[in-house]
């Protein structure tokens, strides 16, 4: 991996909500546009969702207030993020009362949690991974998920396979195609509607993952 600087040190100069591209008025409104979508997919409060990369929680606080005690699960390689988010953005109160399930991991290991979500978030993840890590992702999702599970994920789409960056990295921006990432879907077991445009800022495309 890059040797300098880490993501910690990045965190600490940047801030949380910048790290996470989500600063400014990005911040809510991204925000909003994820939990309107679930919402939108028929998440109810007794729903288990997992949010895969929740970062800081900027659709957390959201999705945290919304679902049931213990229903929200959080998975993320900087701990530093989830401390950051819990106490700058959902507050110690509604940790306490909703009792959010976190699990901290830099590769993918959703066997920590306690069990399968019901829906599933991976928003400006993909964006920043290689091919490899989305499989990784994908493959463990699969392994981890129930049969009714809805997937949810953005990329960056392409027109064409495009030379993207050696290594995953939170700040740099990876590019797909439609095609590429079908592909990875079918490796991994899992069926992909490809649902466009859903008004990202940043024009980040919505794919939707289901068992095959």
């Amino acid at each position: 991996s890059k040797s300098l600087p880490g993501d910690r040190e990045r965190i600490a100069q940047l801030g949380h909500r910048a790290f996470v591209g989500g600063d400014g008025s990005y911040w809510d409104e991204i925000a909003n546009l994820q939990f309107d979508l679930l919402i939108a997919e028929g998440l109810k409060p007794d729903h288990v969702l997992l949010d895969v990369a929740c970062g800081a929680l900027r659709a957390g606080r959201k999705i945290i207030a919304y679902l049931e005690p213990g229903n929200y699960q959080g998975l993320d390689k900087e701990i530093d993020l989830i401390i950051l988010g819990v106490a700058l953005e959902l507050g110690i109160d509604q940790f306490n009362q909703k009792r959010p399930e976190f699990v901290v991991t830099e590769s993918f290991d959703f066997s920590k949690l306690s069990r399968p979500p019901d829906y599933a978030l991976a928003q400006s993840l993909f964006t920043h991974l290689t091919i490899k890590d989305i499989r990784k992702c994908m493959d463990k999702l699969r392994q981890h998920v129930g049969g009714q599970t809805k997937f949810f994920a953005t990329f960056f789409e392409a027109d064409q396979a495009v030379k993207n960056f050696d290594e995953s990295d939170a700040l740099d921006c990876f590019f797909y195609t439609q095609a590429q990432m079908h592909d990875l879907a079918k490796e991994t077991g899992w069926h992909m509607t490809y649902m466009g445009d859903w008004n990202h800022p940043r024009g980040q495309k919505l794919l939707r993952f289901d068992i095959e």
